[in-house]
């Protein structure tokens, strides 16, 4: 097979091969609706979605929606989710994101881009993580394993997260956004690792710039 020349080639053959490597790929962190993922991604932050899986059920069942959770005391929240790294001020987030949902969107969670960063614990690769995922509108999150990949595949030589999602959303379809950085994600923990990649496991190593050369 032909390798691709241009970056916007090398994008979208990076996503037809996982497609095939990750058929069923999909979010990592158990939620149930756009709040609880939405609470769940602002955890996740610096944290494994191991650590977060193990922490949200119970915070869940404490506090089920906005409602409940925009009156709770951030020293209760904190203690369902101490487990988790810098949990005093993702308790605070939590509760302030709350009080928002509840005070200037009826309780729900809002589906554009500039509501969602309003909100206390959220930015960009948060929003887009609640858009892709819980609410089925095109976002790309780009995390540290998606911007690693991106340089390592020529698609990008951008380090800000911003600008990375920027360069990348116009090569790809805008409603398969999601599933790319989900895939993209999957790979770079599982094969592209940030130390010692393992290139002769990698569906992408014929056209990879980087192949055998980390």
């Amino acid at each position: 097979m032909a390798r691709p020349r241009t970056p916007k080639g090398r994008c979208l053959r990076t996503h037809e091969e996982l497609k095939t490597e990750y058929p069923d790929a999909e979010c990592e962190l158990d939620y149930k609706n756009a709040f609880q993922l939405l609470a769940a991604t602002i955890l996740s932050a610096q944290a494994t979605d191991v650590s977060v899986n193990k922490a949200t059920p119970d915070l869940f069942k404490r506090f089920p929606n906005p409602e409940e959770l925009s009156v709770a005391n951030v020293e209760e929240v904190e203690t369902y989710i101490n487990s988790i790294g810098l949990f005093r001020g993702k308790a605070k987030n939590l509760v302030g994101m709350a009080q928002r949902l509840v005070e200037e969107f009826d309780g729900q969670v809002p589906e554009s881009m500039g509501d969602l960063v309003s909100l206390p614990g959220v930015g960009r690769k948060t929003a887009n993580v609640v858009r892709s995922v819980a609410l089925g509108l095109p976002g790309l999150p780009v995390d540290t394993h998606v911007g690693r990949l991106a340089r390592r595949l020529a698609i990008t030589e951008e380090n800000d997260p911003v600008k990375i999602e920027l360069a990348l959303n116009p090569m790809l379809p805008a409603q398969e956004r999601g599933e790319f950085s989900l895939r993209v994600i999957l790979h770079g923990r599982r094969v592209c690792f940030a130390r010692k990649p393992n290139c002769d496991e990698c569906a992408l190593n014929y056209f990879c710039p980087s192949a055998f050369t980390l």
